[in-house]
């Protein structure tokens, strides 16, 4: 990167953070910029398993931003603990989305904390980096980004208005597009495309069917579907549709890394025969499968590390713990792993019997 890039990437993000600390009248929520903070004294507290957590008052005075209430001061109540596990501290300068309330007087309670400033800069760097870096080829990737979302969007609404009665078949569909989309925009219309496209499907397909299998064996034993929070549909097809898309974003990731490099490979050396270039696969699917499985591992359970600490605060045991907490993200893991397996073995030899030397 030069100097002028650099200059270019922090002024791209201070612009866009500076754009979200003064953009209060876009939203149709109350905004209210905290301008002075009085603090409480603080009042100790002990549980019956002798946690200890302090209590503070807080005396908010501030004004609304926006709305028709926009200009005027008021006065707001808050109270907070130290370890902030059901609230928060509030500063000065902060901005906070309240509900007003205008009996018996004007007056507001606090809902949260405006947050889109860091996650505006955090997502200026993010585009910014990937022009940076990948020149033109960052359009094709931030593109597939914005479609996929959409997408992802539309098949939640679609599972909200059938009420969950097809969430495995919805979302089955939506994994087809969004490799297609993604591989189509990222690698282009190929048979490059066309062999990534084939071993991710046949991988994620099998996986799925693999799992379906096994909890049928075992008659689900050890899943604990309960531990899915505030679910309103039926856990166990909603956990299947969770483990479909994280599984394809593994498995394309790897497929993509293995089919590429092949194609180098044969394009580099023609006279290679498909054996070869299966068991090149294989090379190369051992080299980043291991990463790739712990690095999924360590998403899915650091997701529940927190809940998992607070039980164990509380008196329970690991394994209820574990249970209550952990024990999905691992099946999730173990089910992503068995994907990435396949995908080696079924990238490879997809490579190997439709790649040619002329391939790209």
């Amino acid at each position: 990167m030069t100097w002028l890039q650099i200059l270019l990437v922090v002024a791209f993000c201070f612009l866009a953070a500076f754009f979200c600390q003064h953009n209060d009248g876009l939203y149709h929520q109350t905004i209210y910029q905290v301008d002075q903070v009085q603090n409480g004294r603080a009042v100790k507290m002990t549980d019956e398993f002798q946690n200890v957590d302090h209590y503070h008052t807080q005396q908010l005075y501030g004004t609304i931003t926006n709305g028709k209430h926009a200009g005027q001061k008021l006065h707001i109540k808050n109270s907070y603990s130290d370890s902030h596990a059901m609230d928060h501290q509030y500063t000065k300068g902060q901005k906070l989305f309240i509900t007003v309330h205008t009996q018996p007087k004007l007056h507001a309670t606090v809902k949260d904390i405006k947050r889109d400033a860091p996650i505006a800069f955090l997502f200026a760097i993010a585009i910014s980096l990937l022009f940076v870096i990948l020149k033109l080829r960052g359009v094709t990737v931030i593109s597939s980004i914005l479609i996929n979302t959409i997408l992802f969007w539309l098949a939640i609404k679609i599972d909200h208005n059938n009420n969950g009665a097809a969430v495995i078949l919805i979302f089955s569909i939506l994994a087809v597009i969004f490799c297609f989309v993604t591989l189509i925009l990222v690698m282009g219309w190929s048979k490059k495309m066309l062999v990534t496209l084939s071993a991710v499907l046949c991988a994620t397909a099998a996986t799925i069917l693999i799992t379906l299998i096994v909890f049928g064996v075992t008659q689900e034993r050890g899943v604990y579907y309960e531990s899915m929070q505030y679910v309103t549909q039926l856990p166990k097809p909603l956990f299947i549709a969770e483990v479909l898309i994280g599984v394809l974003g593994a498995v394309m990731d790897e497929a993509t890394d293995i089919v590429a490099s092949l194609a180098t490979l044969k394009q580099e050396r023609p006279q290679l025969s498909r054996m070869d270039i299966f068991k090149s696969g294989r090379q190369i699917g051992k080299s980043i499968m291991g990463p790739l499985i712990n690095v999924l591992f360590f998403i899915f359970m650091a997701e529940t590390l927190a809940m998992t600490l607070l039980y164990l605060k509380n008196g329970n045991t690991w394994h209820y713990s574990f249970s209550m907490n952990m024990s999905l993200g691992m099946t999730s893991s173990l089910i992503s792993g068995i994907g990435i397996v396949l995908t080696v073995i079924l990238s490879s030899a997809f490579a190997g019997l439709w790649i040619k030397g002329d391939e790209r």
